[in-house]
Protein backbone atom coordinates (compact mmCIF):
# COMPACT_ATOMS: atom_id res chain seq x y z
CA UNK A 1 0.00 0.00 0.00
CA UNK A 2 1.19 3.76 -0.49
CA UNK A 3 1.53 3.90 3.37
CA UNK A 4 4.23 1.16 3.36
CA UNK A 5 7.90 2.75 2.93
CA UNK A 6 9.73 -0.21 1.28
CA UNK A 7 13.20 0.50 2.98
CA UNK A 8 15.99 -1.32 4.23
CA UNK A 9 15.02 -1.30 7.67
CA UNK A 10 11.06 -2.46 6.35
CA UNK A 11 13.22 -5.70 4.78
CA UNK A 12 14.89 -6.54 7.81
CA UNK A 13 11.65 -6.27 9.61
CA UNK A 14 10.51 -8.83 6.82
CA UNK A 15 13.22 -11.33 7.24
CA UNK A 16 13.15 -11.85 10.60
CA UNK A 17 9.72 -12.61 11.08
CA UNK A 18 10.50 -14.71 7.43
CA UNK A 19 13.65 -16.09 9.83
CA UNK A 20 11.83 -16.40 13.13
CA UNK A 21 9.33 -18.98 11.15
CA UNK A 22 11.68 -21.56 9.67
CA UNK A 23 10.82 -23.92 12.60
CA UNK A 24 11.00 -27.08 10.69
CA UNK A 25 9.68 -29.25 13.80
CA UNK A 26 6.58 -26.91 13.56
CA UNK A 27 4.66 -29.06 11.46
CA UNK A 28 5.29 -32.35 12.79
CA UNK A 29 6.10 -31.88 16.71
CA UNK A 30 3.02 -33.44 17.89
CA UNK A 31 4.12 -36.61 15.53
CA UNK A 32 7.64 -36.29 16.70
CA UNK A 33 6.35 -36.89 20.65
CA UNK A 34 3.75 -39.39 19.57
CA UNK A 35 6.10 -41.39 17.77
CA UNK A 36 8.90 -41.20 20.81
CA UNK A 37 5.88 -43.24 22.89
CA UNK A 38 4.31 -40.20 24.69
CA UNK A 39 0.53 -40.12 25.36
CA UNK A 40 -1.79 -36.83 24.64
CA UNK A 41 -1.98 -36.12 28.25
CA UNK A 42 1.77 -36.24 28.33
CA UNK A 43 2.09 -34.23 25.43
CA UNK A 44 -1.12 -31.43 26.99
CA UNK A 45 1.27 -31.60 30.55
CA UNK A 46 4.44 -30.62 28.02
CA UNK A 47 2.42 -27.81 26.86
CA UNK A 48 0.77 -26.55 29.65
CA UNK A 49 4.47 -26.52 31.39
CA UNK A 50 5.93 -23.82 28.81
CA UNK A 51 2.78 -21.95 28.79
CA UNK A 52 4.08 -21.72 32.59
CA UNK A 53 7.04 -21.01 32.32
CA UNK A 54 6.45 -18.11 29.81
CA UNK A 55 3.74 -16.50 32.30
CA UNK A 56 6.24 -16.57 34.87
CA UNK A 57 8.79 -15.01 32.54
CA UNK A 58 6.41 -12.96 30.69
CA UNK A 59 5.83 -9.53 32.47
CA UNK A 60 9.65 -9.44 33.63
CA UNK A 61 11.12 -10.33 30.34
CA UNK A 62 9.24 -7.47 28.75
CA UNK A 63 9.86 -4.89 31.67
CA UNK A 64 13.79 -5.88 31.34
CA UNK A 65 13.50 -4.91 27.03
CA UNK A 66 11.63 -2.08 27.69
CA UNK A 67 14.36 -1.13 30.19
CA UNK A 68 17.83 -2.34 29.07
CA UNK A 69 17.19 -2.83 25.65
CA UNK A 70 15.13 -5.04 23.16
CA UNK A 71 17.60 -5.71 20.45
CA UNK A 72 19.44 -7.56 23.50
CA UNK A 73 16.37 -9.04 24.62
CA UNK A 74 15.33 -10.32 21.26
CA UNK A 75 19.27 -11.99 21.32
CA UNK A 76 19.27 -13.57 24.41
CA UNK A 77 16.25 -15.50 23.07
CA UNK A 78 17.41 -17.20 19.77
CA UNK A 79 19.88 -18.60 21.68
CA UNK A 80 18.00 -19.64 24.28
CA UNK A 81 15.76 -21.41 21.20
CA UNK A 82 19.18 -22.72 19.86
CA UNK A 83 19.85 -24.55 23.41
CA UNK A 84 15.89 -26.21 22.77
CA UNK A 85 16.35 -27.29 19.47
CA UNK A 86 19.67 -29.11 19.98
CA UNK A 87 18.74 -31.38 23.10
CA UNK A 88 15.22 -31.85 21.46
CA UNK A 89 17.52 -33.46 18.56
CA UNK A 90 19.83 -35.05 20.81
CA UNK A 91 17.79 -37.13 23.15
CA UNK A 92 14.27 -38.95 23.14
CA UNK A 93 13.01 -39.41 26.81
CA UNK A 94 9.85 -37.21 28.60
CA UNK A 95 12.34 -35.83 31.18
CA UNK A 96 14.78 -34.59 28.71
CA UNK A 97 11.32 -33.01 26.39
CA UNK A 98 10.57 -31.32 29.45
CA UNK A 99 13.95 -28.94 29.73
CA UNK A 100 13.39 -28.52 25.94
CA UNK A 101 9.86 -27.26 26.30
CA UNK A 102 11.18 -25.20 29.40
CA UNK A 103 14.12 -23.80 27.92
CA UNK A 104 11.47 -22.58 24.88
CA UNK A 105 9.53 -21.26 26.64
CA UNK A 106 11.98 -18.81 28.34
CA UNK A 107 12.97 -17.81 24.87
CA UNK A 108 9.02 -17.00 23.88
CA UNK A 109 8.86 -14.77 26.64
CA UNK A 110 11.74 -12.99 26.04
CA UNK A 111 10.71 -12.80 22.18
CA UNK A 112 7.10 -12.04 22.34
CA UNK A 113 5.91 -8.48 22.27
CA UNK A 114 9.70 -7.07 22.11
CA UNK A 115 9.76 -7.12 18.14
CA UNK A 116 6.14 -5.74 18.25
CA UNK A 117 7.63 -2.86 20.39
CA UNK A 118 11.10 -2.08 17.79
CA UNK A 119 8.45 -1.86 14.70
CA UNK A 120 6.27 0.67 16.61
CA UNK A 121 9.29 2.76 17.64
CA UNK A 122 10.76 2.67 14.37
CA UNK A 123 7.10 3.85 12.98
CA UNK A 124 7.33 6.27 15.57
CA UNK A 125 10.91 7.81 14.88
CA UNK A 126 9.49 8.28 11.52
CA UNK A 127 6.49 9.33 12.08
CA UNK A 128 4.13 7.08 10.40
CA UNK A 129 2.15 5.61 13.70
CA UNK A 130 -1.14 6.06 11.45
CA UNK A 131 0.38 3.06 8.98
CA UNK A 132 0.93 0.73 11.87
CA UNK A 133 -1.82 -1.91 11.03
CA UNK A 134 -0.70 -2.15 7.33
CA UNK A 135 2.83 -2.20 8.39
CA UNK A 136 2.64 -4.75 10.59
CA UNK A 137 0.47 -7.07 8.91
CA UNK A 138 2.73 -6.29 5.84
CA UNK A 139 6.12 -7.62 8.29
CA UNK A 140 3.55 -10.58 9.33
CA UNK A 141 2.84 -11.40 6.43
CA UNK A 142 6.32 -12.38 5.34
CA UNK A 143 6.53 -14.07 9.03
CA UNK A 144 3.49 -16.42 7.74
CA UNK A 145 5.56 -17.03 4.34
CA UNK A 146 8.29 -18.57 6.48
CA UNK A 147 6.04 -20.80 8.01
CA UNK A 148 4.67 -21.62 4.64
CA UNK A 149 8.39 -22.36 3.31
CA UNK A 150 9.71 -24.31 6.47
CA UNK A 151 6.84 -26.82 6.28
CA UNK A 152 7.99 -27.48 2.55
CA UNK A 153 11.40 -27.81 3.52
CA UNK A 154 10.64 -30.12 6.81
CA UNK A 155 8.55 -32.10 4.39
CA UNK A 156 11.80 -32.94 2.01
CA UNK A 157 13.62 -33.46 5.13
CA UNK A 158 11.34 -35.97 6.58
CA UNK A 159 10.64 -37.80 2.48
CA UNK A 160 14.64 -37.87 2.35
CA UNK A 161 15.85 -38.72 6.11
CA UNK A 162 12.33 -41.03 6.59
CA UNK A 163 12.57 -39.45 10.29
CA UNK A 164 11.31 -36.77 12.37
CA UNK A 165 15.16 -35.78 14.61
CA UNK A 166 16.49 -34.16 12.15
CA UNK A 167 14.38 -31.23 12.24
CA UNK A 168 15.40 -30.04 15.04
CA UNK A 169 18.87 -30.09 13.91
CA UNK A 170 18.40 -27.99 10.43
CA UNK A 171 15.89 -25.44 12.46
CA UNK A 172 19.22 -24.33 14.22
CA UNK A 173 20.61 -22.45 10.86
CA UNK A 174 18.02 -19.51 10.40
CA UNK A 175 17.71 -18.97 13.83
CA UNK A 176 21.60 -18.28 13.65
CA UNK A 177 21.00 -16.14 10.98
CA UNK A 178 18.21 -14.53 12.63
CA UNK A 179 20.67 -13.88 15.77
CA UNK A 180 23.21 -11.41 13.32
CA UNK A 181 20.26 -9.97 11.41
CA UNK A 182 18.60 -8.80 15.22
CA UNK A 183 22.02 -7.38 15.79
CA UNK A 184 22.54 -5.49 12.47
CA UNK A 185 18.96 -3.31 13.24
CA UNK A 186 20.09 0.36 14.71
CA UNK A 187 21.11 1.21 18.12
CA UNK A 188 17.96 3.35 18.81
CA UNK A 189 15.44 0.59 18.21
CA UNK A 190 17.54 -1.10 21.04
CA UNK A 191 15.41 1.05 23.51
CA UNK A 192 12.41 2.43 24.34
CA UNK A 193 11.98 6.29 22.77
CA UNK A 194 11.56 7.36 26.08
CA UNK A 195 14.81 7.45 29.39
CA UNK A 196 17.46 5.87 26.43
CA UNK A 197 20.26 6.08 28.56
CA UNK A 198 17.90 4.65 31.87
CA UNK A 199 19.71 1.85 33.37
CA UNK A 200 18.87 1.62 36.49
CA UNK A 201 16.24 -0.29 38.75
CA UNK A 202 14.27 2.71 39.47
CA UNK A 203 13.12 2.85 35.50
CA UNK A 204 11.80 -0.61 36.06
CA UNK A 205 10.11 0.22 39.01
CA UNK A 206 7.93 3.32 36.71
CA UNK A 207 7.97 0.86 33.92
CA UNK A 208 5.93 -1.53 36.34
CA UNK A 209 3.57 1.07 37.89
CA UNK A 210 2.63 2.67 34.34
CA UNK A 211 2.07 -0.73 33.05
CA UNK A 212 -0.50 -1.86 35.83
CA UNK A 213 -1.81 1.36 35.26
CA UNK A 214 -2.75 1.11 31.43
CA UNK A 215 -4.08 -2.45 31.35
CA UNK A 216 -6.74 -1.23 34.32
CA UNK A 217 -8.07 0.35 31.90
CA UNK A 218 -11.49 -1.40 30.52
CA UNK A 219 -10.86 -0.78 26.81
CA UNK A 220 -6.88 -1.95 27.25
CA UNK A 221 -8.18 -4.64 29.05
CA UNK A 222 -10.84 -5.84 27.11
CA UNK A 223 -8.52 -5.73 23.47
CA UNK A 224 -5.79 -7.80 25.38
CA UNK A 225 -8.72 -10.35 26.69
CA UNK A 226 -9.95 -11.05 22.81
CA UNK A 227 -6.64 -10.94 21.46
CA UNK A 228 -5.42 -13.44 23.85
CA UNK A 229 -7.89 -15.83 24.44
CA UNK A 230 -7.98 -16.51 20.53
CA UNK A 231 -4.27 -16.91 20.40
CA UNK A 232 -4.50 -19.11 22.95
CA UNK A 233 -6.81 -21.02 21.64
CA UNK A 234 -4.89 -21.63 18.68
CA UNK A 235 -1.48 -22.23 20.54
CA UNK A 236 -3.12 -25.04 22.37
CA UNK A 237 -5.30 -26.93 19.39
CA UNK A 238 -2.78 -26.31 16.59
CA UNK A 239 -0.58 -29.44 17.18
CA UNK A 240 -3.43 -31.59 17.80
CA UNK A 241 -4.56 -31.23 13.79
CA UNK A 242 -1.33 -33.14 12.33
CA UNK A 243 -2.87 -36.48 13.49
CA UNK A 244 -5.77 -35.19 10.96
CA UNK A 245 -3.01 -34.38 8.43
CA UNK A 246 -1.85 -38.28 8.39
CA UNK A 247 -5.53 -39.47 8.26
CA UNK A 248 -5.83 -37.31 4.71
CA UNK A 249 -2.55 -38.43 3.94
CA UNK A 250 -3.40 -41.72 3.63
CA UNK A 251 -6.48 -41.43 1.33
CA UNK A 252 -4.72 -39.57 -1.11
CA UNK A 253 -3.65 -41.38 -4.14
CA UNK A 254 -0.19 -40.27 -4.76
CA UNK A 255 3.04 -41.94 -3.70
CA UNK A 256 1.85 -45.28 -2.97
CA UNK A 257 4.85 -46.94 -3.14
CA UNK A 258 6.30 -45.20 -0.29
CA UNK A 259 6.63 -46.10 3.01
CA UNK A 260 3.85 -44.27 5.21
CA UNK A 261 6.28 -41.97 7.18
CA UNK A 262 7.99 -40.72 4.14
CA UNK A 263 4.67 -40.04 2.08
CA UNK A 264 3.21 -38.26 5.29
CA UNK A 265 6.06 -35.71 5.38
CA UNK A 266 5.58 -34.97 2.03
CA UNK A 267 1.84 -34.25 2.11
CA UNK A 268 1.70 -32.56 5.69
CA UNK A 269 4.46 -30.17 4.41
CA UNK A 270 2.58 -29.38 1.11
CA UNK A 271 -0.59 -29.12 2.84
CA UNK A 272 1.25 -26.56 5.70
CA UNK A 273 2.45 -24.76 3.00
CA UNK A 274 -1.26 -23.92 1.46
CA UNK A 275 -2.27 -23.23 5.24
CA UNK A 276 0.40 -20.49 5.50
CA UNK A 277 -0.26 -18.94 1.92
CA UNK A 278 -3.48 -18.31 2.67
CA UNK A 279 -2.51 -16.87 6.16
CA UNK A 280 0.57 -14.78 4.90
CA UNK A 281 -2.61 -13.26 2.48
CA UNK A 282 -4.81 -13.09 5.69
CA UNK A 283 -2.44 -10.92 7.64
CA UNK A 284 -1.66 -8.31 4.59
CA UNK A 285 -5.09 -7.32 4.20
CA UNK A 286 -6.11 -6.80 7.76
CA UNK A 287 -5.67 -3.08 7.58
CA UNK A 288 -8.03 -2.72 4.85
CA UNK A 289 -10.65 -5.43 6.57
CA UNK A 290 -10.07 -3.59 9.89
CA UNK A 291 -11.24 0.19 7.82
CA UNK A 292 -13.99 -1.12 6.19
CA UNK A 293 -15.65 -2.93 8.97
CA UNK A 294 -18.31 -1.17 10.89
CA UNK A 295 -19.13 -3.84 13.62
CA UNK A 296 -16.89 -5.53 16.46
CA UNK A 297 -14.76 -7.05 14.41
CA UNK A 298 -12.72 -7.97 17.31
CA UNK A 299 -15.76 -9.93 19.00
CA UNK A 300 -17.20 -11.82 15.66
CA UNK A 301 -13.74 -12.73 14.85
CA UNK A 302 -13.35 -14.47 17.64
CA UNK A 303 -16.76 -16.48 17.67
CA UNK A 304 -15.79 -17.36 13.98
CA UNK A 305 -12.76 -18.68 14.98
CA UNK A 306 -14.01 -20.76 17.61
CA UNK A 307 -17.20 -22.23 15.30
CA UNK A 308 -14.79 -23.11 13.09
CA UNK A 309 -12.95 -25.35 16.17
CA UNK A 310 -16.64 -27.34 16.53
CA UNK A 311 -16.56 -27.80 12.82
CA UNK A 312 -13.96 -29.33 13.02
CA UNK A 313 -14.16 -32.01 16.03
CA UNK A 314 -17.50 -32.32 14.28
CA UNK A 315 -16.23 -33.40 11.03
CA UNK A 316 -13.21 -34.99 12.92
CA UNK A 317 -15.84 -37.48 14.52
CA UNK A 318 -17.91 -38.26 11.20
CA UNK A 319 -14.37 -39.02 9.71
CA UNK A 320 -14.90 -36.59 7.01
CA UNK A 321 -11.44 -35.80 7.15
CA UNK A 322 -10.75 -33.06 4.22
CA UNK A 323 -13.55 -30.78 5.18
CA UNK A 324 -12.57 -30.96 9.09
CA UNK A 325 -8.87 -30.03 7.84
CA UNK A 326 -10.44 -26.96 5.74
CA UNK A 327 -12.26 -26.08 8.89
CA UNK A 328 -9.44 -26.07 10.94
CA UNK A 329 -8.19 -23.63 8.23
CA UNK A 330 -10.60 -21.35 8.82
CA UNK A 331 -9.32 -20.98 12.32
CA UNK A 332 -5.67 -19.96 11.29
CA UNK A 333 -7.41 -17.51 8.68
CA UNK A 334 -9.29 -15.86 11.58
CA UNK A 335 -6.13 -15.59 13.90
CA UNK A 336 -4.21 -13.95 11.11
CA UNK A 337 -6.65 -11.95 10.22
CA UNK A 338 -6.94 -10.55 13.89
CA UNK A 339 -3.79 -10.47 14.81
CA UNK A 340 -2.66 -6.74 13.23
CA UNK A 341 -6.11 -5.12 13.86
CA UNK A 342 -5.48 -5.92 17.74
CA UNK A 343 -2.12 -5.16 17.81
CA UNK A 344 -2.91 -1.87 16.13
CA UNK A 345 -5.44 -1.61 18.57
CA UNK A 346 -3.51 -1.79 21.93
CA UNK A 347 -0.77 0.22 20.40
CA UNK A 348 -3.68 3.29 19.93
CA UNK A 349 -4.26 2.60 23.56
CA UNK A 350 -1.24 3.20 25.97
CA UNK A 351 2.19 5.25 26.29
CA UNK A 352 4.64 3.62 23.26
CA UNK A 353 7.44 3.51 26.15
CA UNK A 354 5.68 0.94 27.93
CA UNK A 355 3.88 -0.81 24.93
CA UNK A 356 6.21 -3.94 24.97
CA UNK A 357 5.28 -4.35 28.83
CA UNK A 358 1.66 -4.35 28.13
CA UNK A 359 2.16 -6.76 25.05
CA UNK A 360 3.58 -8.80 27.11
CA UNK A 361 1.01 -8.74 29.73
CA UNK A 362 -1.21 -9.90 26.74
CA UNK A 363 1.21 -12.28 25.97
CA UNK A 364 0.90 -13.50 29.71
CA UNK A 365 -3.04 -14.07 30.05
CA UNK A 366 -2.54 -15.77 26.99
CA UNK A 367 -0.05 -18.22 28.51
CA UNK A 368 -2.45 -19.14 31.45
CA UNK A 369 -5.27 -19.49 28.95
CA UNK A 370 -3.01 -21.71 26.40
CA UNK A 371 -2.11 -23.52 29.56
CA UNK A 372 -5.15 -24.39 30.64
CA UNK A 373 -6.67 -25.11 27.64
CA UNK A 374 -3.54 -27.37 26.41
CA UNK A 375 -3.53 -29.17 29.57
CA UNK A 376 -7.63 -30.10 29.14
CA UNK A 377 -7.67 -30.95 25.56
CA UNK A 378 -4.96 -33.66 25.43
CA UNK A 379 -6.80 -34.66 28.92
CA UNK A 380 -9.87 -34.88 26.77
CA UNK A 381 -8.00 -36.13 23.55
CA UNK A 382 -6.88 -39.10 25.60
CA UNK A 383 -10.03 -39.87 27.29
CA UNK A 384 -12.45 -39.19 24.09
CA UNK A 385 -10.43 -38.77 21.17
CA UNK A 386 -9.42 -35.32 19.24
CA UNK A 387 -12.48 -34.75 17.91
CA UNK A 388 -14.79 -34.69 21.01
CA UNK A 389 -12.16 -32.48 22.48
CA UNK A 390 -12.23 -30.16 19.64
CA UNK A 391 -16.10 -29.69 20.05
CA UNK A 392 -16.03 -29.51 23.54
CA UNK A 393 -13.54 -26.95 23.78
CA UNK A 394 -14.47 -24.89 21.71
CA UNK A 395 -18.18 -24.93 22.91
CA UNK A 396 -17.16 -23.98 25.93
CA UNK A 397 -15.14 -20.70 24.73
CA UNK A 398 -18.21 -19.62 23.05
CA UNK A 399 -20.32 -19.57 26.38
CA UNK A 400 -17.29 -18.20 28.42
CA UNK A 401 -16.96 -15.33 25.41
CA UNK A 402 -20.58 -14.79 25.11
CA UNK A 403 -20.71 -14.10 29.21
CA UNK A 404 -18.08 -11.93 29.11
CA UNK A 405 -19.31 -9.88 26.17
CA UNK A 406 -22.89 -9.68 27.43
CA UNK A 407 -21.54 -8.61 30.54
CA UNK A 408 -19.50 -5.50 29.55
CA UNK A 409 -23.13 -4.31 28.00
CA UNK A 410 -24.00 -4.17 31.23
CA UNK A 411 -23.55 -0.69 31.78
CA UNK A 412 -23.96 -0.99 35.55
CA UNK A 413 -20.67 -3.70 35.42
CA UNK A 414 -19.08 -1.56 33.16
CA UNK A 415 -18.65 1.53 34.98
Amino acid sequence: MESIIKNRQYYKFCFYGFLKNLRFFDAFLILFLIEKGLSFTQIGILYATREIVINLVEIPSGIIADTFGRKNSLATSLIIYISSFIIFYLFGSFAWFMLAFILYGVADAFRTGTHKGIIIDYLKYQGREESKIDYYGHTRSWSQKGSAISALIAGLIVFYSGNYQNIFLYSVIPYLANFILILSYPNNLNKSSREQSSKNLSQIWINVKSLFKIIKQPNVFSIINSSALHTAYLQAVKDYIQPLMVSVALIIPVLLNIEPERKNGIIIGVIYFVIYLATSYASKISGKVAARSNFNISYITLLFGFLFGIATGTFFILGIWTVSLIAFIGIYLIENLRKPILTGLVSDSVPNEILTSVISAQSQLKTILTATIAFGFGFLADKFGIGISFVTVSALLIIISAGIYFYNLDPETSR
